[in-house]
């Protein structure tokens, strides 16, 4: 059986270094899993980081959160995290409450139909993580430490 790798996906055979050849695979994965689970979220009509703040509120609930709280657990920290809930808001996904600590503040809570979107993709959970089901439950648990490793060395 030919193995394919990132020097055939990306036409590149040859890398500086192991580290560079290791960074590029990594951000290639990347790219290649979200393509993967676009479809799965497309089916309802939510990107990647919709269900990531929904998955998110649903995980407080029924403790509402500010859009700063919701940024600082968001698998990708980014700036936009408020155009991003008020398009779940469009959506009817969540809803804005009132903060109870401080009334000049809003703060986000996921509706009965945010809960019941996550009940149905939580149905498709196996696909979802099919989409590296091509390595073992050892593997994924490598896997995952050697990228927290990566991740301690960097900060």
């Amino acid at each position: 059986m030919l193995q394919m790798g990132i020097e055939q996906d990306i036409k590149q055979p040859k890398f500086r270094n192991a580290y560079q050849k290791a960074g590029i695979n990594l951000i290639y994965t990347l790219s290649w899993m979200r393509d993967r689970t676009k479809t799965i979220f497309d089916t309802e009509e939510i990107t990647a980081q919709q269900f990531n703040i929904l998955r998110i509120l649903r995980g407080s609930f029924p403790q509402p959160l500010s859009t700063m709280q919701i940024r600082e657990r968001m698998l990708e920290k980014m700036s936009d995290t408020s155009r991003i809930v008020d398009r779940l808001i469009a959506k009817g996904l969540v809803k804005k409450v009132i903060c109870k600590q401080d009334r000049r503040l809003v703060d986000v809570i996921i509706t009965d139909k945010g809960k019941k979107l996550l009940e149905r993709l939580d149905l498709r959970q196996d696909e979802i993580d099919g989409v590296i089901g091509k390595i073992s439950e050892k593997e994924a648990n490598i896997l995952s430490d050697l990228l927290d490793k990566i991740r301690d060395g960097g900060e």
